[in-house]
């Protein structure tokens, strides 16, 4: 009667065992599932931000506007400079630029100014290859707009109503008299900024003397 009641005991003590071992392997096994399942999540947003890093990278550095160059013309009457002609295209790879959108920031050390499309587009051939005839920029002391020439543009996309620049097409951006007319040896600098990609950068210094009436800047 002893030797059945100790292997009935004994019996019941190894089920016991049984059973909590089962219960750790279960809560090993639900504890690693929510693991992973919070690995898998993290994997995932961190792969979909990997994504979109890249994309708006790619988008900043291969798209925007490139600055061709910047000539001003010298006004003997002013003593300065009184337009600028900052001719620009997209940058290689970049979607269509929308100058409609499209901002300037400007300064001379001492004031800057906010540039904003002003709804004029003048095609080169109504310009009889004069793009610094002042009827094709704004007039007076222009710190609020800009006006557009389009040098280049085989599909016709740069209109008055639409002024969007895409691949192959060059236009000059005309600015008025900022500044009251830029003096010899005056620093100025700034940028062409589209909606989106990478701005175009305005940086020079007038010459010591205006000698000719048409000035290399940039």
């Amino acid at each position: 009667m002893g030797k059945k009641l100790s292997k009935l005991l004994k019996n019941k003590d190894v089920a016991g065992m049984g059973i909590g071992a089962m219960i750790v392997f279960i809560a090993m096994v639900l504890v690693a599932g929510i693991a992973a399942t919070v690995l898998i999540q993290t994997s995932t947003n961190l792969q979909m931000q990997t994504l979109r890093t890249g994309s708006q990278t790619t988008e900043s550095i291969a798209s925007g506007i490139l600055m061709q160059s910047i000539e001003g013309y010298y006004d003997d009457t002013e003593g300065a400079i009184t337009l600028m002609a900052l001719e620009i295209r997209p940058r290689a790879g970049s979607p269509d630029v929308d100058l409609q959108t499209t901002v300037i920031e400007i300064s001379d050390s001492n004031t800057k100014y906010v540039l904003r499309y002003g709804g004029t587009v003048t095609l080169l051939n109504e310009t009889d290859g004069d793009v610094f005839d002042s009827t094709y920029y704004p007039s007076g002391t222009a710190t609020e707009e800009f006006f557009v020439i389009v040098l280049q543009d085989a599909d016709g996309s740069c209109t008055a109503e639409n002024p969007v620049g895409n691949l192959g097409d060059h236009v000059i951006i005309a600015v008025g008299n900022v500044f009251s007319g830029l003096q010899p040896r005056k620093i100025v600098f700034g940028q062409v900024i589209p909606e989106e990609g990478s701005p175009a950068i305005i940086d020079f210094r007038t010459p010591e003397s205006f000698t000719d009436p048409i000035m290399e800047l940039q």
